[in-house]
């Protein structure tokens, strides 16, 4: 009987093992809920500036700052993602001619991004709202748009998606929205 025993006990071990170490894989590599893609809508113009700060020359409007990271869909950062923003003005309105509020960057290493901004103002039909594109190195573009809590049209915006809300700070002068997508 004693010699069953430890067998008992080494199979009972190697079971609990095994399952210790299927829920430890399952921690180590949580799968995420890729961001949402929506449309790029008429206003997107290639070839932006590198730029983090999109209202360096304005005076008008709520200044903001965004920070984030990028990372595929097993919670991995995506250093050198690129990310392609575009907005209104904080009066409604998109520079067609140039490039003011448009600009992209690269995540850092660690996959973190900052864009200073301003909030920008509604337009017929839209709930305030900034277009991104994004893409890890090698991997292919995702379009998509941040939105803003609280605003009274978000509810009736088709475009709108609450994933895609900015967590704002009590003062409303920061917020963060991370984005994940998938890697190449």
């Amino acid at each position: 009987m004693r010699t069953r025993l430890p067998a008992r006990s080494a199979v009972i071990r190697a079971l609990f093992g095994l399952a210790a170490i299927g829920l430890a894989a399952q921690a180590a590599s949580p799968a995420l809920s890729p961001t949402v893609p929506l449309t790029e809508g008429p206003f997107y113009k290639a070839g932006s500036p590198e730029r983090s700060n999109l209202a360096a020359s304005v005076t008008a409007g709520q200044r903001l700052t965004i920070t984030g990271t990028v990372s595929d869909l097993e919670g991995r950062p995506l250093g050198r993602a690129w990310l392609d923003f575009w907005q209104a003005d904080s009066a409604g309105r998109y520079d067609n001619g140039g490039y003011q509020f448009r600009g992209h960057q690269f995540a850092d290493a660690a996959g973190h991004y900052v864009l200073t901004t301003v909030i920008p103002g509604e337009y017929p039909g839209r709930t305030p709202h900034i277009h991104v594109k994004l893409r890890a190195p090698g991997g292919k573009t995702l379009t998509t748009q941040i939105f803003f809590p609280g605003n009274a049209r978000n509810d009736s915006d088709p475009t709108f998606d609450r994933s895609l809300v900015v967590a704002m700070s009590t003062d409303g002068k920061s917020g963060q929205i991370d984005f994940v997508i998938p890697a190449p």
